[in-house]
Order: C-alpha cells, then structure tokens, then sequence
C-alpha cells in the first residue's frame, strides 16, 4: 500500500511506502517504511510536515496513533534509530509546548534538534502531540467544527494524553520505562499526570524540564501582563460566539511568511520586533534564517480554554485547577475555589532548566518549583545571559548549552 502526502501548489511533495499496519488494542499503529521515496525535491522545510522533515534529513520514521480515554486521537512520530545504529533501544518522549507540535525537535536541523541528536546518540525517539494541535484533529465522536470538541486545557492533555502515550509507547518498545523530555508546556501536563495520576511516576526514568511552566506568577513577558486585565472579556466574548480554538497556521500562508522575514527585505526587520516582543531579545542565539519555519511550526493550533487556564495561573501563583467560577466549582470540585495539584505526589527524579531572558518562566519561579518537588536531580540555569523561552529549541549553541548536560543525566539513569 502506498500513503500519499500532502499536496503543495497541486503537485505530488512525497510518497511514503507502508511496511505493516499494527493494531494494539483500541490504538492504530502505521508503520512508515524508511526507504520512503522523495518525488519532489527543493521543498520549503517551512512548509514540510514532521514525516516530511525527518525523511529530509535522513531518518527513518513511524506514524503512530493513539486514542486517549475521553476519545481523541492523537499522532505521534518515532525515530525508530539514528542513522548509524539499529537494534532495541530506550525510548524517550520529546513533548512540545503551547500551539507547537511534534515539528519542534526536528526544524533546526540534524545536528541542533533534540529528535536527532536524540536518535543518534542511541535513543528510540518519540515526538508526541497532544489534542487540537494540527496533527491531533480526529475523535471517535466529535468534530474539530464543533464548540465541544475544544472543551479541553492542558488539565486534560495531563490527565488523558500523557497517559494513553505512556501506555502506548511501553507496549510497542515493551520497556518498562521511558525517558521524558518536556519543554514549556510539556512540562506543565508531566505535572498535572504525575500529581493526579501518582501511578505513572513509576513508569518514567526521569523528567528533563526545558523552561517547565507551572508557576508563572512572576511572569515578565509585557504583552501577556498587559493582556491580563482584558481575559474576562476575551473569555465572555469566546463564549458568547463559540470562538474556542486558535487555529493552525494554512500552509497557503507560509510562502508569503517567507518572503515578509526574507532577510535584506523591508518587512524582515518587523518579523525580528515581532520575535523579540513574543521571545526576548536573544538575537545573538537566534539564527535569522529558521523565522519563517518557526512562525510556521509555531502556530500549530490551540483551544482557547488552554490560554485561559494558563492566565489564571499567572493572576492566583499558584499550579491549580480549571477555574469556572464558584458555582460550578462547588459542583465539580465540591469547594469555591479550584484545588491545587498536589506536587508531594510527584516522585519521579526531575532536572531542571531556567534561562535568565525567559520572559514566561522566570528564575525565581523555578527555583519555588524545585523547592517543592521530593527528588530534584538538578537545577540548571542556562549559562548565557539572556537565554529566552524560545532558545531551548532554537538557539545556535542551544546543544552546548542545554543537550550535552541533558544527554547527561539521561546517561545516568
């Protein structure tokens, strides 16, 4: 059988052959043979697809589907080996942030992305993606057309995705444990599964935390405090319009991305501002060159309720609960205000990383998330000044500065 790629400008970009189709329970497995057959070759890798990008640099790759409990279908990649090495090896989970996707670990390049440093230093990769991110847009039931289907944050990516992509990925590899690698709001969901669902610590070796956001109440970032006193508004008028998802970015829109961020234009020194006010000003980390790809790769879709959680953490301090007011709190949680999730059920071993230029996590906010957590391999500033929220996956020194000590402590355990 053969599965046929996306269409770019109605022509044929790639065609991917089929090796085996694995089903495992309730859960859909399709294997991609890594022979795959270019047909096209001078694609943007702005407007290539994961599959796509580890393809183009030389790895063999596997799509995998999973269902959640609560009926979404996520898909996931893995590198099954490097590109000088096979046989069994230990998985690790590359979970991506906010509005991202599994695209994160791979766009910088093969030797700068985590997935293939990953892959060649004798790991069995996973990039997994959580619901409503463009790859995540299926359940058994709903439609992504309707208001229900965004009735979700990243309480219920913790809650319901971790967990069936844990299950999923120690059946396939039957290993008894995985590696977890989280970045921004990877982090976030590793704490809400390991709080309310203490069972799962046992089955991760250990947590690599890449700027984890989980208390963000000293949050510096200017467009996001300015915003804050308008969230009521933007919740009520979501509301009243059923206006519950960011979606992705179109593919339609990426050439005319490129050529707004081309270097040496007009326009590229408005994409630069743009980076700076979303990112921080670490223009020395940033290679110019990636804008377009990361603004494309970066806007991977939402739900709007997910923002909405994250600005009630920054107002209370605290790592808490979906807040829907005090009526409906009494009904779901039988208290006025939403609880907090308990981090002493959080026993895993954990490493920590906290850049100085982090407008979201701040150092100080770090620091009070390791002083709460039981067993903390290491926290970790990034040594450079003005190391940002984006630099962990962008940076141009990002693997002296962040990978090798990470590699290291996986070694380790």
């Amino acid at each position: 059988m053969f599965c046929v790629s996306r269409m770019t400008d109605g022509s044929l970009v790639s065609v991917f052959r089929l090796s085996r189709i694995v089903l495992l329970g309730s859960v859909l497995a399709v294997q991609l043979d890594s022979n795959a057959v270019w047909v096209k070759a001078g694609v943007s890798e702005a407007l290539m697809s994961a599959t796509e990008l580890i393809h183009h640099y030389g790895y063999p790759v596997e799509e995998h589907a999973v269902q959640t409990d609560d009926g979404y279908i996520l898909t996931h990649f893995r590198i099954p080996n490097g590109r000088n090495s096979s046989g069994k090896r230990q998985p690790v989970i590359l979970q991506h942030g906010l509005s991202s996707a599994a695209d994160a670990w791979l766009f910088a390049g093969k030797d700068k992305s985590l997935g293939f440093i990953l892959a060649d230093a004798g790991y069995d990769v996973w990039l997994t993606n959580i619901r409503g991110n463009r790859y995540c847009l299926k359940h058994i039931s709903l439609s992504p057309d309707f208001p229900k289907f965004w009735d979700f944050s990243w309480h219920e990516m913790g809650y319901y995705d971790l967990p069936a992509t844990i299950d999923y990925i120690l059946a396939v590899t039957q290993q008894p444990t995985v590696y977890y690698v989280g970045y921004s709001m990877g982090n976030t969901m590793l704490y809400v599964m390991t709080s309310t669902r203490p069972e799962y610590n046992e089955k991760l070796k250990i947590g690599i935390n890449l700027s984890p956001v989980v208390y963000i109440g000293n949050l510096s970032h200017p467009i996001i405090r300015a915003q804050l006193q308008f969230v009521h508004v933007f919740q009520a008028i979501s509301e009243a319009i059923e206006f519950r998802h960011i979606p992705h970015i179109e593919m339609s829109l990426v050439s005319n991305i490129e050529t707004f961020c081309q270097e040496g234009t007009l326009t590229y020194k408005f994409c630069i501002f743009g980076y700076i006010l979303s990112f921080g000003g670490d223009i020395e980390q940033l290679n110019k060159t990636l804008l377009p790809t990361i603004i494309t790769h970066n806007c991977a879709g939402t739900s709007t309720k997910t923002l909405l959680h994250y600005s009630q953490l920054i107002t209370s301090g605290k790592f808490r609960a979906y807040d829907y007011g005090s009526t409906e709190n009494m009904k779901l949680y039988g208290q006025a205000t939403p609880p907090d999730y308990d981090l002493k059920n959080v026993t895993m071993p954990m490493s920590l990383y906290y850049g100085d230029g982090d407008l979201i996590v701040s150092p100080k906010d770090a620091k009070k998330l390791a002083d709460e957590l039981q067993h903390v391999v290491a926290t970790i500033r990034v040594p450079h000044r003005d190391f940002n929220h984006m630099d962990f996956i962008v940076a141009k020194d990002v693997k002296q500065l962040v990978y090798d000590s990470l590699l290291s402590f996986m070694n380790v355990y």
